[in-house]
């Protein structure tokens, strides 16, 4: 007897084990290689290739999070404050400006050329601005951050809300749903995806912003840190803060993946069953 053309693919299983098994295949590789740029930074250092006051070796950064760990720990969490804080600006403001682009083309027209105006100059030339007007608080970190995390917020949005199906707006329409309903339950969720993506461009990039702003003008923060230790030639105390700035990052693109699986089940389904079709 021929087989169903129409037979489903098995789901994918759900164990312990399996589990396990995925997260191993995702992560094996960045981590390998990770080693295997340490390991090359060790080899480089050890052979003397390089002067330790450039390149320190990883044992003398290692030493510098032990002997620095308050101060660090200290200094990282201003950031990750300025960080969170210009993030959330960033995405309310960004994600009001977007839905106002798509639903009005006299918003469109006047903001589009706004945005890309303000994206295309350096924020490392308006930040000392900021520092002037605003003093060498929190502030005006919080506001460099905002204006750097703000315009992929707005971008990823406008592409989200556009990519939904004219033709099943239109159906909602028919069957007598309102424009809120319509938004809520249609065109905001298919947007999600692409939110999502555009938040998790954002918030890496508010790590720059805070930084950039204490490079500026400020006596704490990792980015004062980074000045003053490249001032003083402490370069394990630099990389120190250069690896904090990276951690503090990725734990917050983590959470924003994370936070995409429990609010976008649907592609996360999806894409683990493209995985199962094409294995």
């Amino acid at each position: 007897m021929a087989a169903n053309a129409f037979t489903t693919s098995p789901e994918p299983p759900n164990t312990p084990a399996s589990r396990v098994g995925d997260l191993f295949e995702a992560w094996w590789r960045p981590i390998a290689f990770l080693l295997a740029l340490v390991l090359l930074w060790w080899l480089v250092t050890a052979m003397g290739w390089v002067k330790p006051y450039l390149v320190p070796s990883p044992g003398s950064v290692v030493a510098e999070f032990q002997k620095d760990a308050g101060l660090l720990a200290r200094h990282s969490s201003i950031t990750l404050l300025e960080t969170v804080i210009g993030f959330i600006v960033a995405s309310v403001v960004g994600l009001v400006c977007a839905i106002a682009i798509v639903y009005s083309r006299g918003v469109e027209r006047t903001l589009y050329p706004l945005l890309l105006a303000a994206q295309v100059v350096p924020k490392i030339a308006i930040a000392p601005l900021f520092v002037v007007w605003l003093g060498f608080g929190i502030a005006p970190k919080i506001l460099v951050a905002v204006l750097i995390a703000f315009f992929p917020v707005v971008i990823s949005g406008v592409a989200g809300l556009r990519s939904v199906d004219p033709e099943l707006l239109d159906l909602a329409a028919a069957m007598g749903a309102k424009p809120w309903d319509s938004f809520a339950k249609i065109r905001f969720p298919s947007a999600m995806p692409h939110i999502f993506a555009g938040l998790k461009v954002a918030v890496t990039l508010a790590v720059v912003g805070a930084v950039v702003g204490e490079f500026v003008g400020a006596n704490s923060g990792l980015g004062y840190i980074v000045m003053s230790s490249n001032g003083n030639l402490n370069t394990p105390q630099l990389f120190a803060a250069l690896i904090a700035m990276s951690v503090i990052g990725i734990v917050l693109f983590v959470v924003l993946e994370i936070a995409e699986r429990f609010a976008v089940p649907w592609r996360v389904a999806r894409e683990e069953r493209d995985i199962l079709v094409t294995s």
